[in-house]
């Protein structure tokens, strides 16, 4: 009888500490110890419940799902969720369009008939200069407006 008793303690212990496995803080523990590993940076791994989850920014997608890759194969990780952000992509600068827009507010200006006045345009600002005839100076003024400019220095004047 006793060592019936004592062969069912011995496997409800066993089964007990098999069935405790790691705690979350080891598996956090190893899951971060392999992304390390794997030279995954920018990475972090919590663990709750076995629930492996990544934090962090990295590159670019193929990082991101390599880490989540990696995750998975640690033993006793249930599942991974992955809330890893990509950088985002650098803008292109636009190229200036100080002198295409130089280019199209002088060439409206000669259409209209405003001989004598210079245009000159630095970061959008257009500032015109020169001398038109009295007759043509609002006209003049309203070609530059309509060129869809923000803001103008205007130093005009009008001839007789």
């Amino acid at each position: 009888m006793r060592i019936k008793f004592l062969t069912l303690l011995s496997i409800a212990a066993m089964l007990f500490l098999a069935a405790c496995g790691k705690s979350d803080a080891d598996l956090a523990k190893a899951v971060n110890d392999k992304l390390s590993a794997e030279k995954i940076v920018g990475v972090t791994a919590t663990v709750s419940g076995g629930v492996a989850t990544l934090t962090g920014e990295v590159a670019d997608i193929t990082v991101k799902n390599r880490a989540e890759t990696v995750a998975k194969t640690v033993e006793g990780i249930t599942s991974v969720t992955n809330s890893v952000t990509t950088k985002p992509l650098p803008m292109a600068t636009p190229a200036a369009a100080d002198p295409s827009l130089t280019g199209k507010i002088t060439e409206n200006l000669k259409k209209a008939g405003c001989t004598g006045a210079s245009v000159s345009v630095v970061g959008g600002k257009v500032t015109v200069t020169g001398e038109v005839p009295g007759a043509k100076y609002a006209e003049c003024i309203q070609v530059i407006q309509q060129s869809g400019i923000t803001g103008i220095d205007n130093q005009l004047k009008k001839g007789s």
